[in-house]
């Protein structure tokens, strides 16, 4: 192996990388690769490496411009879909908390005063009056806590629906 480098390998090099070789160069240059090592090696492992990028780029089989637009599409919805879907999921973590705090509260408050929240059952229907209720000494704790479980049905019956889309 020599250190040296041939004077013509640019000229050989530029030649190679135009496509040129063997048919447009000198004949001098040809006759030049007899004589210069070098130059030979040059000349065979590019033509090698051009050899193989050819076979390997008739391989290649892209698809179609449609399909791949159509992919670039979808993940650009899902992407959009999987940002939007953050916040709502933090709503519903933030609705079911709620609804845990306001159950335990009222759970420690009918513990407090004994477990009569259901005397109203057995009462006749005009007696259930919430404001009535209320004003007669009932828990407002008992109705936050009953709105709280319809909004957490509500919200419960809207993430199914959602999650089937």
């Amino acid at each position: 192996m020599t250190l040296r480098t041939c004077p013509r390998q640019t000229e050989v090099q530029q030649l190679l990388a135009q496509g040129h070789w063997p048919h447009a160069c000198p004949p001098e240059l040809r006759a030049h690769l007899g004589d210069c090592r070098s130059c030979a090696e040059l000349v065979l492992v590019t033509q090698a490496f051009q050899q193989s990028r050819a076979a390997t780029a008739a391989q290649v089989k892209l698809p179609a411009a449609g399909a791949i637009w159509w992919r670039a599409q979808l993940r650009r919805r899902n992407a959009a879909v999987e940002r939007v879907g953050k916040p709502v999921l933090g709503a519903y973590v933030f609705a079911l908390a709620v609804v845990v705090l306001a159950a335990a509260m009222f759970a420690i408050s009918q513990a407090r005063h004994g477990l009569h929240w259901l005397d109203w059952v057995g009462q006749p229907s005009e007696s259930f009056n919430p404001a009535g209720w209320l004003s007669a000494g009932g828990s407002l704790l008992v109705l936050i806590a009953v709105f709280a479980m319809v909004a957490l049905v509500g919200a419960v019956v809207v993430y199914v629906a959602a999650e089937k889309h």
